[in-house]
């Protein structure tokens, strides 16, 4: 039996691998089939999720994972709530689970909403009485109280959702593992969202968020795990994980081939004065784009964390000669903290066709004061440093 505390997740040397599907049933694919098994070559059938991983969390910690599809997030947190097992390694999940991992998990179609809530309640280990009590307030967060009594077959994607994360919120778990199933929800869904995650955390619960959506991660989570294809990149703090991330996905975009009109053959980040980049101070962006032909479009420019949503972007329409021409842009006053930054850079003609493709162009650094941190739970959307003066006055 685990004798962790309450809310203590440790997973050690994971790895959940699943036999892949059988594409045909020829008497030419059995044999090849039969040969490999006999050479001992079983790669070609098998896919390993997750690769030796291993993840402690302490209780009361918020934790969040990133990665791109298929890198294994959602089998670790399936594992977590052992819906599955793992092929290798030792996992240990002290307290009690509260798990929102696909819209309809836990909760039963054919049931209505009323029954569905009494069933997660006694699956979870809690006395009718216990979810009686809490009946009301979880029907209250969802919004479903004219259709709490209908069976959930007949509920929207957003009402599955809101009732999901209602009954695996408010049941007082000690671990709630959380899976981009906030994304069905409308803007007011997830603002009550991530407040009752805030309250949970203030109350010591531990959080396992898995998402997308990096600024929710970074605002709720003080640590973080970064998978790809299954291993464990990084681990530790939540803005070094991050950092990482992004960093990859930005080269990734970056190798992409370009076939567009106008070509993009050089550019620069620095201040005005020839140096390195620096917050609070001017900053300028030098492009040399070559074009076949005359071109008349807009020219787009956009400094982003690394994934193609831009922190801001600028615009300027321009009419390129053919050959080379350099376009210069000059920001007076760089709102960034210290850290590093991508450009991003596209043209575009009137009728929106693509001149030249968004894509990222360079990675700069930033020299300048760290952004100011948040309170545990609150999302900030752009990473924007903003000089302030504060006074106080004693009034009475």
């Amino acid at each position: 039996m685990p004798t962790s505390p309450k809310g203590r997740v440790l997973a050690t040397n994971i790895w959940k691998g699943f036999r892949t599907d059988r594409r045909r049933w020829l008497l030419h694919d059995e044999l090849e089939r039969l040969r490999a098994r006999l050479r001992g070559d079983l790669s070609g059938y098998w896919r390993w999720a997750l690769r030796d991983v291993t993840v402690d969390i302490e209780p009361g910690q918020a934790v969040g994972i990133v990665g791109t599809n298929g890198s294994g997030k959602s089998t670790l947190l399936k594992i977590f709530t052992r819906i599955m097992y793992p092929y290798a390694g030792r996992l240990e999940v002290s307290g009690r689970v509260g798990a929102l991992i696909e819209i309809r998990a836990g909760i039963h179609p054919d049931l209505t909403g009323r029954e569905n809530v009494h069933l997660y309640g006694s699956l979870m280990g809690i006395s009718r009485r216990d979810v009686a009590r809490r009946f009301d307030e979880i029907v209250g967060f969802a919004e479903l109280e004219d259709a709490i009594d209908r069976r959930v077959k007949f509920y929207s994607k957003g009402m599955e959702a809101r009732l999901g994360f209602a009954v695996a919120a408010f049941m007082q778990p000690d671990i709630l593992l959380v899976d981009e199933v906030l994304a069905v929800g409308d803007a007011s869904f997830q603002h009550k969202c991530l407040d009752r995650m805030r309250k949970l955390l203030a109350d010591g619960t531990t959080l396992v968020y898995v998402s997308h959506d990096l600024a929710t991660v970074e605002g709720m989570c003080s640590r973080g795990v970064w998978l790809h294809e299954g291993v464990a990149k990084t681990s530790g703090r939540i803005q070094d994980v991050l950092a990482d991330y992004r960093e990859a996905v930005e080269l990734a975009e970056s190798v992409r081939p370009i076939d567009s009109p106008v070509r993009l053959v050089q550019s620069r980040v620095l201040q005005t004065d020839g140096t390195n980049a620096r917050a609070q101070r001017p900053l300028e962006v030098v492009l040399t784009l070559e074009s076949p032909t005359p071109q008349s479009g807009s020219v787009c420019i956009g400094v982003s964390e690394g994934p193609a949503a831009p922190v801001f972007v600028l615009q300027r329409e321009f009419q390129l000669h053919s050959g080379k021409s350099e376009v210069r842009c000059v920001i007076p006053y760089l709102p960034l903290p210290r850290g590093r930054f991508f450009l991003w850079v596209g043209m575009y003609e009137a009728g929106r066709r693509e001149l030249l493709r968004w894509h990222p162009v360079a990675a700069f650094d930033i020299a300048g004061p760290d952004l100011v941190p948040t309170p545990p739970g609150i999302v900030r959307l752009a990473p924007v440093h903003v000089e302030a003066t504060w006074e106080m006055e004693r009034l009475s």
